[in-house]
């Protein structure tokens, strides 16, 4: 293939691996997209050119993946659409970065060990999901959460799923490559590649085949409702709206008090502080214990006596009156760059965006008890973050609770994209999971990652279920990462100590009568 088209395919090969996530959920595409960035590194002529690929692929795969940014940035940032839009632009030009490193190692080291080309993408992942609080969206793992690779993810979680990925797209290029190859060596490599690839295609499929959870069906299930208000967040925080969105909320919950053991509201579901609130909180901690029904609802919640802000989960227990200061609660820790916080001070004033100064809660926090039951939470963008997910559930929790306002992304692809991250966590980490919404996707998904029920999207409405707590542990849910990034060294050590050692014995072939 002429070299002046292999930019043009990275390009092509970029945008299609986006077409792999949600909405779309192409799964196929994601192979085809790693194939095309993988040829465009092995054959392009020079570091330089396939320097060029790589970056041209992460730029295009970033800028398609996550153009639905633009719209917080200019609908509800306070700045125009070009600017908005070049600000995406800017963020997959970091992104790209990450797989161009992976190319200039590939590049550098000679790599052509289909192995190698996996645990160096592992790595610059890690780094990506790492580096500057870390941005682990469009993980190519989530695309398979529908396929047969999904039973990696309770052993080795979501980057298990991409490993293999990125191991067997190199499988198949090394086979094709020396299908191609005149020279008669190559037959022995083309068996051992392809039976190696067939391999861990088998051990994918078997792997889902292994359950380490199971229903506590001994225990009465949960009935829990999801309020969904469909607030436009234009008006979300328009103080001429403010009672109509507290009316909404009030006159979609009264209808389960008493018959659903939790009611559950999405994030900072109310449209002011939480402190100018009090009354109405107070209003709803009544109702739960005149009715016998648990409430969780998210708020902005500011410590009293000081200038912090934070974006809480709290509970209100029939048993418990609701006070500010004593209300069981859980404060966000991973908090959105230039949505929640501004990490570049002398960019603030670009930015008309609402509580854009938040505090960060704890990294591990205990769960909230409600109604007998331990819930593990993540609000809104925590729950991208497997390792973060992965220490809360640790700490004896039965379900995964995530609450969201997606309206920040209009009719985009962000929310899905979003949801389908959820679905991993549950299937990783063997919980079920709660996810309540402010516009939608409104789920329940049992403990592999499996929707139960779902809420249709830009409606208010409510989504009941009864759902059971669970029995048993997956691996990924007390290890974490730990296996695979061990493994990973390992492999690449192993691979080293082979490389000297063959080395040295070529050396004494050679040189037979050399003493050194």
């Amino acid at each position: 293939m002429p070299q002046y088209l292999f930019p043009l395919f990275s390009i092509l090969g970029g945008i299609l691996g986006v077409f792999a996530y949600a909405p779309f959920n192409y799964s196929f595409l994601a192979f085809i997209s790693l194939f095309i960035l993988l040829a465009c590194i092995k054959y392009s002529k020079t570091t330089k050119q396939a320097l060029l690929s790589a970056f041209l692929w992460g730029l295009s795969y970033f800028t398609f993946g996550l153009n639905w940014i633009h719209i917080s940035i200019s609908q509800f940032g306070g700045l125009s659409l070009p600017v908005a839009y070049i600000l995406v632009v800017l963020l997959a030009a970091y992104l790209a970065l990450f797989p161009t490193v992976f190319t200039y190692l590939i590049r550098k080291l000679h790599i052509s060990q289909s192995i190698l080309f996996a645990i160096l993408w592992t790595f610059t992942e890690f780094l990506r999901g790492w580096l500057f609080s870390g941005f682990p969206w469009l993980q190519f793992g989530y695309t398979q959460i529908d396929t047969f690779f999904a039973g990696i993810a309770p052993f080795f979680g979501v980057q298990g799923i991409t490993f293999v990925m990125i191991w067997l797209s190199a499988l198949v290029l090394n086979v094709i490559d020396s299908l191609f190859s005149k020279q008669p060596r190559h037959l022995l490599l083309i068996s051992s590649q392809s039976l190696l690839a067939i391999v861990l295609i088998a051990l994918s499929y078997y792997s889902q085949q292994i359950s380490f959870i199971k229903q506590n069906t001994a225990e009465k299930p949960l009935t829990i409702t999801l309020v969904q208000g469909n607030i436009e967040q234009q008006y979300k925080w328009d103080p001429d709206y403010i009672y109509q969105s507290l009316d909404i909320h009030k006159n979609l919950l009264e209808p389960h008090l008493g018959k659903s053991d939790i009611i559950i509201l999405p994030e900072s579901v109310l449209p002011l502080l939480e402190n100018q609130l009090e009354p109405y909180i107070a209003m709803l901690s009544r109702f739960s214990q005149q009715s016998n029904t648990a409430i969780l609802l998210g708020t902005i919640y500011q410590k009293p006596n000081t200038d912090q802000l934070f974006n809480s989960l709290i509970a209100l227990n029939p048993e418990q009156p609701y006070t500010i200061d004593s209300a069981p609660r859980y404060l966000k820790h991973h908090l959105v760059p230039f949505g929640e916080y501004i990490p570049l001070p002398f960019v603030k004033e670009l930015f008309n965006i609402p509580f854009s100064d938040m505090s960060e809660g704890s990294y591990t926090q205990a769960p909230l008890t409600v109604k007998g039951a331990n819930f593990a939470n993540a609000i809104c963008y925590e729950i991208i973050f497997d390792r973060q997910v992965q220490h809360n559930v640790q700490n004896n929790s039965d379900f995964i609770l995530t609450v969201s306002n997606d309206a920040w992304f209009g009719t985009s692809i962000g929310p899905w994209q979003h949801f389908q991250m959820a679905r991993m966590r549950a299937l990783e980490l063997g919980k079920p999971l709660i996810r309540d919404t402010n516009t939608g996707v409104t789920a329940f998904i049992d403990a592999h990652g499996k929707i139960i029920s779902q809420a249709p999207q830009f409606k208010p409405t409510t989504l009941t279920a009864k759902i059971y707590q669970t029995i048993g542990k997956t691996p990924f849910s007390v290890f974490g990462n730990t296996p695979l990034y061990l493994l990973s060294i390992i492999l690449l050590v192993l691979h080293l100590l082979v490389s000297f050692a063959g080395k040295v014995l070529l050396r004494k072939v050679q040189h037979p009568n050399n003493k050194e």
